[in-house]
């Protein structure tokens, strides 16, 4: 469970745990550019869900995956939204060893709750 709370002029904390993350606005956008916006931190959450996924499996095989680097991009919005994932395993993994990390990457918890139907309920607390 997150619990997030306003900071600044258009920016949140987010809390978890003993942890926080700060999100905002560009000044383009009338904020104060405190951290990276709602859309980067969902971005971040499907990298950093790829790499620690396939890094597991790697190391449950004993595989020498050395790193894996992540790059993903919101292409468009709305009735269907397209996100790039640009993936780069590092380390002397054959092809076979590639194919199959890839395969894990899109079982990765964050990608297969960004691909499946999701409802969304709000509730007014006072």
């Amino acid at each position: 469970m997150i619990t997030a709370t306003r900071n600044g002029t258009l920016g949140a904390i987010s809390s978890v745990r003993d942890h926080q993350i700060l999100s905002g606005t560009t000044k383009e956008s009338g904020g104060d550019d405190e951290g990276m916006s709602p859309h980067e931190l969902l971005e971040a959450a499907l990298a950093s869900c790829t790499i620690i996924t396939v890094q597991m499996y790697a190391n449950r095989k004993t595989w020498p995956l050395e790193s894996t680097d992540v790059v993903v991009t919101t292409d468009s919005e709305g009735a269907t939204s397209h996100l790039t994932r640009e993936i780069t395993f590092k380390g002397n993994l054959d092809e076979e060893q590639k194919t199959r990390l890839l395969e894990i990457a899109n079982k990765c918890p964050i990608h297969k709750l960004l691909t499946s139907h999701i409802e969304i309920e709000t509730i007014l607390k006072n």
